[in-house]
């Protein structure tokens, strides 16, 4: 295991979920966009916002990626299947508590389920399993969740 194993397949499987998140939203199973949902964090510029959002979401898999080889290498054991379940992990996390409860917490440009009507908000808030942005988001995100996390243990179990 290498951490350098881990911050490229961090990359490559970050690629896989953007690009997978983004075909089932142009295949409209969902109306997530990860980047422009982390960009509009930063700026109310709907263009900016989804260039910095493509960046942090980089950042933010580089980050993950680093996690699951701290876990790998603290069991001393990596492989693609338990990179699998680490990664379904980290999409149940994302869809119940990092996007569904805490990011409308701290996003200055999203409703929360409290926001009044004169409260005007760039963005809805995802719901538990962030099923406001559609029926198959759930499946969609821990489906790409779980190739990240399959694409990450591959690359530290790659023999090297």
């Amino acid at each position: 295991m290498s951490i350098w194993a881990a911050l490229a397949g961090g990359f490559v499987g970050t690629l896989v979920l953007t690009t997978g998140m983004r075909a089932a939203s142009a295949f409209h199973l969902t109306r997530i966009d990860l980047p422009f949902l982390l960009g509009t964090a930063f700026t109310s510029d709907r263009t900016r916002a989804v260039a910095l959002g493509y960046g942090a979401h980089f950042v933010n898999g580089q980050i993950f990626a680093l996690l699951y080889y701290a876990i790998f290498t603290a069991i001393g054991y990596s492989s693609w299947w338990l990179g699998a379940i680490f990664g379904l992990l980290h999409g149940l996390f994302a869809a119940t508590a990092l996007v569904s409860i805490l990011l409308p917490l701290l996003h200055p440009r999203m409703g929360t389920p409290h926001t009044s009507a004169p409260d005007v908000a760039l963005l809805e808030p995802p719901g538990f399993l962030m099923l406001n942005y559609g029926p198959s988001t759930p499946v969609v995100t821990l489906a790409a969740h779980l190739a990240y996390g399959a694409i990450i243990g591959g690359f530290t179990a790659w023999p090297g």
